[in-house]
Order: C-alpha cells, then structure tokens, then sequence
C-alpha cells in the first residue's frame, strides 16, 4: 500500500482563495471559489509529490466524464482553458502547493476532491475534502460575464435591495435582507436545486445541467414557488393570511429559506409576488448569478394569450371577479444576467425570470428566461415565455360591462397606453429608483411601438384568427359624451377620511343626462376586490359643455374593518348617460401607513454595543394594541429582533430602545417593521456606517 493511501491533511488556504474569487462574505468552514479561475491548495502525506499526481474532483450522486460531472487531471505547465488543469506551485520535504483551476462552464454546486499518486501502484484515491463552486461574473469566459465591476458588486454581492411597490400614481418603496451569504444560505440553496422535479426525475442529467444559468435559472424560478414541487413558498392573495405570516410582514429572505429548511422543506406560508421576487435574487445572487428585482406598474396578467386584458363590471359599477386576466397595481419580478447561445448575441444580457405562480409553462409553474430585447422587439416566438411577459407590459386592456342575468357583455372602453408604466429597479451603488421602462418597450404611442405590438400578435398567429370574444371595431370606435376623473382632495393616509373629488365634464353641445352608481372596495395589490367598503348613487344634468365636481368622502370608521394589509381601495364610477354609452371613471388609492423613525445614538463601531432608538406616534383618536417591532439587518446583528410593545393611546408617543453590536465594518442596513391591530407592516431602513 502506498503513502498517497494515506490521509493527506488539506489546507485550503480559504482567506486568500475567498478574497481573490470574491467570495469573502461567506461565512463557511468550507472552501468556496468562482469557476474559470484559479485557487491555491496545500496537502501533504505525499512522497516526492511532483512525480504523476491525478486528481480528481467529482460532482453530483452520479460522477462521469461524459456528463461533464467528473474530471480526472494531472499535473500540468500551464492553465487549460477548455478543462480542469492542476499547476504545481511549490513543494517542500513533505507537503505540495497546487493551483488548481476549472473551466468557466464547469458544473457548479459541491466537489469532492481527491488525489492519487500514480507511482505508487494502484492504490486507491484519497480524498482531500469537498469545495463548492460557483459561477463568475468577473470571468470574461463565464455567461454570467458582467464587464461593470460596480455591477457585479451590486447584484452578487450586495445583501440588502429595495423593493418598489404602491401604483402608478403613488410609488412607493421598502427595504428587504437578501442575505445570501449568512449562515447555512448557501447549503439551502443546493438543497433546492436537489428537491426539484428535474432532479427528482433524473438526478444525473440535472446536475450535468448545472452549468447552464438558463437552466438553473428557469429550475429556481419553479422551486421558489411551492406548486408543484413543495417549492419554498406558498402564494396567496385572498386577503385572509391566518395559519402563516402575511405577505407584507416579510423583511428579508433568510428567514423564509430557514424556516422551509427547519420545517423538513414545507412550503413557507405566505408569500406575494415581491417575496417570490426577493427569494429568487438571494439564491441566484448566492449561487453567482448577477439578478435584481424589477417592479412593472400597471401589469397586466393576461390568461388566455390573446395580449388582451378583459375586466367587467356590473350596472351598479362593481368590479366583478370573474375573468382570469387581470391589471394589477404593481409586480415583482426578476431580471438575470447572463449570454444566450441558444438565441444569439443580440438576446443576451438581461433576462425575465418570474417565479410568481401565475400561469403554467411546459406543465409547471415556472417562467422564464425570456430575453428582454427579445420582448423589446416583439420577439415573442423566442424561448421562453415571452408572450406572457410582453404581455405583462404591453397587453391591450377592454373594460366591459357585464350583465350576470343574461350574460351580455358590452365594451364600454379600451385603452392601448396604460400597462406596463414606471418600470423601476434599484440604482447600482444608491438607495435610489431607476426606471427601465424605456429597455421593456418602445415610447407609448410612437409608431414603432405600435409595429411591435403588431410584430408579436402576428408572431403569435392573432392577426388572422376570429376572435369571438373581441370587440367589434364599431364598439371600439364609438365616441362618449362626457368624460370623468376622479381627483384627490386630501391626505391619503390609513387613519384619515378619504376624500376625493369625481370631476364630470360634459363634451356635447346638448344637455346630458347621467345616473352614476359609484362602489369602493379594499383589494389586494393585484386589484381583486375583497370587502365593499361604501357606495353612493347620483342623478346629474349637465349643461353643453358644462364641468361639475361632486365631492365624496369615505370616512375611516367605514374602511377602518375593511382593509387589507396592501392598504388599497378601489373607487369607481359607471356613468350611464341617456341615449349615449356609459362611461366607466376608475382610481386606485394606495393609503401610506404613518412613518416610523430610528436614531442609531452614538457612532458604530465593530465588536462595540450601540443604542437604537425608534419612534412611532398613534396618529388616530383611538387606541392601537398588539405592538410588535421586527428587526434585521446583516453584520449588524444575528437573527431577527421582536420587541413587543405595550398599547398606545390616541395621538401617544413610543418610543424603544434596544443594543446593537455590529460585527463587521462598512454601510450596513437596518430593517424595522411595526405591526399593530389598526397598521399593518410600518417598515422603514436606515443605513447605518460601521467603523473599526
């Protein structure tokens, strides 16, 4: 038996190999490096080490050459591009220094790594312990190549991100924790990848796979979300949150990966589209993927595939649940970067994964990735999905009125220009909004614009199809004689009178007549209308050309019950004019929560307590209960803080204090969410500089 049978003790020299791959905040034991680079090892338990080393390292359940699962490789002068290569670097009486390095489309996950000293005989490999590879975007050979080092920076190594949400009148924005590198993230992360359907159903294809971002990429998108495969998180928009977390209560994704791995992975309850979102930027980011969340505002949902929204109201003006389309006020989803070979160089770059359950794909839940020049340009015949996301922002929508006793529908109006608004993500190195629209489409109304919408009907054979169900160009070019608007006068604030303004103006040179039944209704974020909150109906007559306000006020006592955590009402009011069509007249109202406010006291240093400080004052003249402050921030303390408060009486001040010890230098952000029984989810973030 020879010497290399032996034990070898590895050192794997993690601080110099983690800071040169970038891999520093990782907080693991184990080796974790990028591919298409070098990393430095040192063993011994070997004799006259430059003498016919093999190595091998091996990924997966079932290693192989052929799968690209398994290299065997020797010592060599230079680095291979195309494969595995080992490089001697120096060696001493009873140890070797090796520079070890993996092709930059090697598969990712974790390695075993052994060694076996051919001229020994044929003793059999021992093993120098487990690494994990990642991808490289700072490798110019990787699909994952992103050029802008501040980008790299930003959406791989960056763990804290905003979120836009609110509607495209009033948006708003909240911090989340993706935390990628904390604790055990990264070991989730592979358990994911191992529970999928695809490795379920053939574990050897999948890992070969895995050096493929489009492949894993479209693979997370479906285990993010608990359909199908017990995925991580369960959806669910009904408004009724009890027997899990609500959606908005969610600060960072660690919690939600812990709590799936803790409870035996059963999907985690419950999430929303930014949570999907969120959850899906941590694991692509911790497996090395540049990603970021993308907000679209005004996004449409269209079911059937016809780049045609439909919603129906009845004669009273109630927004009535019963199409599978839908506009919602805002969504949450990803773009990844990374090359497209199976498209060409002029699809590569960013690309659209949802991991929303929203509809199937090849069976699954699961969307993505769909080219974003691809759905700039109308290119919707490409891989994969693009129909449904050039959909999400740029169908048609048609408002109909729907009567449920006879079942007739009659267009009241379609609109070209109003989904897909203000698509926004988080600014490279700032805490600030971008806005991307302009990358998603050509300018609203220009004729280019136009000639891609028709490009991608073409492309998806509605040109030449008869369309039952759609308008006549009769109904779509009939004129209305008045118009209406609704306007806000006053705060709009969770704890205040609602008051708006509905403003009709006559466009006729005759008298009109109008019977207008108005509705308000809380909803979800998705616009699905949950409780009926207040509803009114008047008699006008207005003169030629004649404009009249009518003010209305929704008093809080009378949505106070009625809201959902999204904190969204949606008003509306169908205007049936006498001997002409009626006119539909629609805002969505997002009420802010009240403000929260932290002071970190004192300057924070590393290893040094620091005191915090936050505030809230009950703006409303009754008493709030069950208080409950939730905070999180990495490096800046381990876990996620609860601190209950006691009740505060009308227009009372609170004010708490807890300790901080930061444990790593550098701008790092805190989290707070405040709950109560009348506010739901206060969050705010402060960004908080850590000195030595």
């Amino acid at each position: 038996m020879g010497q290399a049978a032996m034990q070898p003790s590895t050192d794997w020299h993690l601080k110099e190999n983690a800071r040169d791959h970038h891999t520093s905040k990782f907080s693991s034991k184990e080796l974790i490096v990028r591919r298409g680079q070098a990393f430095i090892i040192t063993f011994n338990g070997t004799e006259q080490p430059e003498q016919n080393l093999t190595f091998i390292a091996e990924t997966g359940p079932k290693p192989s050459k052929l799968a690209k699962t398994q290299a065997t490789f020797g010592i060599s002068s230079t680095v291979s591009k195309e494969s595995w290569s080992a490089v001697l670097q120096s060696t001493s009486s009873n140890s070797v220094s090796i520079s070890i390095s993996s092709p930059p489309n090697a598969v990712i996950g974790r390695y075993k790594l052994s060694v076996q000293s051919t001229s020994s005989g044929s003793s059999s490999p021992a093993s120098l312990g487990t690494f994990v590879l990642l991808f490289n975007p700072w490798s110019s050979g990787d699909d994952v190549f992103m050029p802008n080092k501040a980008e790299c920076e930003e959406y791989v190594l960056e763990e804290f991100g905003i979120i836009f949400a609110g509607n495209k009148n009033r948006i708003n924005s909240f911090g989340w924790n993706f935390g990628q590198f904390q604790g055990d993230i990264l070991n989730i992360c592979l358990s994911m990848l191992d529970r999928s359907l695809n490795y379920r159903q053939d574990p050897a294809t999948d890992v070969s796979h895995r050096n493929d971002p489009k492949y894993l990429g479209r693979v997370l998108s479906a285990m993010v979300n608990a359909n199908d495969d017990q995925g991580v998180v369960l959806g669910n928009w009904s408004g009724n949150y009890e027997g899990g977390k609500s959606p908005s209560s969610w600060t960072g994704s660690g919690e939600i990966l812990q709590n799936w791995k803790k409870s035996g992975f059963k999907p985690v309850k419950f999430g929303q589209c930014w949570v999907f979102a969120a959850v899906l930027t941590t694991v692509l980011r911790c497996l090395g993927i540049p990603t970021r969340t993308i907000t679209n505002f005004s996004s449409a949902h269209d079911a059937d595939g016809n780049l045609r929204v439909d919603e129906f109201y009845d004669a009273s003006g109630n927004h009535l649940d019963r199409a599978a389309d839908s506009i919602w006020n805002f969504h949450v989803w990803n773009e990844s970067w990374f090359s497209r070979s199976d498209l060409g160089p002029s699809y590569s770059g960013w690309q659209v994964l949802d991991a929303t359950p929203q509809e199937e794909s090849g069976g699954i839940y699961q969307c993505g990735p769909a080219s974003r020049n691809a759905i700039k340009e109308g290119d919707v015949d490409l891989d994969y999905d693009c129909p449904f996301v050039f959909a999400e922002v740029n169908a048609d929508c048609m408002y109909w009125n729907y009567d449920p006793a006879t079942g007739k529908k009659t267009l009241i109006f379609s609109q070209s220009t109003v989904i897909g608004q203000f698509i926004s993500t988080k600014a490279v190195g700032r805490d600030d909004r971008v806005d991307v629209t302009n990358d998603y489409k050509y300018e609203e109304g220009s004729t280019k614009e136009r000639d891609v919408f028709k490009k991608a009907r073409k492309k998806l054979g509605l040109e030449d199809k008869f369309d039952p169900t759609a308008p006549t160009p009769q109904e779509i070019d009939q004129k209305p004689d008045i118009s209406g608007k609704f306007k806000v006068a006053g705060p709009l604030e969770v704890g205040k009178d609602l008051n708006l303004i509905l403003v009709l103006a006559n466009l006729q040179s005759d008298a009109k007549t109008v019977h207008v039944n108005m509705t308000a209704w809380s909803t979800v974020y998705t616009r699905r209308p949950v409780h009926e909150i207040w509803k009114d109906s008047i008699s006008v007559t207005l003169s030629p050309k004649e404009e009249k306000q009518f003010p209305i006020k929704i008093s809080y006592t009378e949505y106070q019950q009625q809201l959902t955590t999204d904190n969204t009402i949606q008003v509306t009011a169908l205007c049936h004019v006498e001997g002409g069509i009626q006119v539909l007249v629609q805002r969505d109202i997002t009420l802010d929560n009240p403000t929260i406010d932290i002071q970190v006291l004192g300057e924070a240093k590393v290893n040094k307590e620091v005191d915090v400080e936050v505030i809230f004052t009950n703006p409303i003249d009754m008493e709030v209960m069950d208080c409950v402050l939730q905070v999180e921030g990495n490096d800046l303390l381990r876990g996620i803080l609860e601190i209950d408060i006691p009740p505060l009486k009308a227009s009372e001040k609170s004010s708490t204090k807890f300790k901080l010890t930061p444990f790593e230098t550098g701008p790092k952000h805190l989290l707070v969410n405040f709950s109560c029984d009348k506010f739901a989810d206060i969050k705010t973030f402060k960004m908080v500089n850590v000195t030595d």
